[in-house]
């Protein structure tokens, strides 16, 4: 096969921190963004990009700019983009479709190239139990609730939301991955729809499992770990950028 490759990663979660904390990690971001040309047709932004993101009618964060600038050089070099919105990213509008030329998705998404079959998804909500966040989940993803934070300032709902942000993440530690449970619950029902691929981002974990030639890749995430996945020549392989 000569195909270029298909790029898939998540989990940046830029605005944690503060602009100066995070410079370096956001630099590495930009500069593996900028390797891509030339040997990726495609990227997959398989959620949680930002740590929050909500764009008004005619304001969106000014953070995130030189990270809007990466992503629409690489669409000018060629590069598809396809962003899948994560559980703190989901109120993508329209600035990334019109403005950058990127597809966004709302939930899974199934990739069909060089021979496979691959289900993508952002991983959250998925996985059984944790009612009160399903619920939850469902509420902030309403259009009441869209409508009526965007009634806010700018000035005060975007500081707002990436405070609740950070005491949600402290609130509540991540525990320890369950591959066996993610296997079953997640990769599994995507086995038994055809696909010999399982792509999600969520748990901050870089996994891989491979089992009668279907395969399961938790992609990890850029803050601490720089992992991504690749499929190149139909295969698919865990990276690490070391920048």
């Amino acid at each position: 096969m000569s195909e270029r490759s298909v790029v898939f990663l998540s989990d940046a979660h830029l605005g944690v921190q503060s602009a100066v904390d995070e410079a370096g990690r956001t630099a590495k971001l930009h500069a593996f963004l900028a390797s891509l040309p030339g040997r990726a047709s495609e990227l997959y932004i398989v959620g949680d990009l930002f740590d929050f993101w909500f764009e008004y009618g005619t304001a969106i964060p000014r953070r995130y700019f030189g990270t809007l600038v990466a992503l629409q050089r690489l669409r000018e070099a060629g590069v598809q983009i396809t962003y899948l919105n994560g559980n703190h990213d989901f109120w993508l509008g329209t600035f990334f479709r019109d403005t950058l030329g990127i597809r966004t998705i709302d939930g899974g998404v199934t990739v069909e190239a060089q021979g496979r079959k691959l289900f993508v998804h952002h991983g959250d909500g998925l996985v059984g139990g944790d009612l009160g966040y399903k619920i939850l989940r469902g509420i902030l993803r309403s259009r009441a609730c869209i409508g009526f934070y965007g009634l806010l300032h700018p000035d005060l709902g975007i500081p707002l939301a990436l405070a609740v942000s950070r005491w949600s993440r402290h609130s509540r530690p991540d525990g320890p991955l369950r591959p066996a449970r993610l296997w079953n619950e997640i990769a599994k029902p995507a086995f038994a729809r055809g696909h010999d691929g399982v792509l999600v981002g969520h748990f901050h974990e870089a996994y891989e499992q491979r089992e009668d030639g279907r395969e399961f890749f938790v992609l990890g995430d850029w803050i601490e770990r720089f992992t991504y996945a690749e499929l190149s020549n139909g295969k698919l392989e865990l990276k690490r950028f070391e920048g």
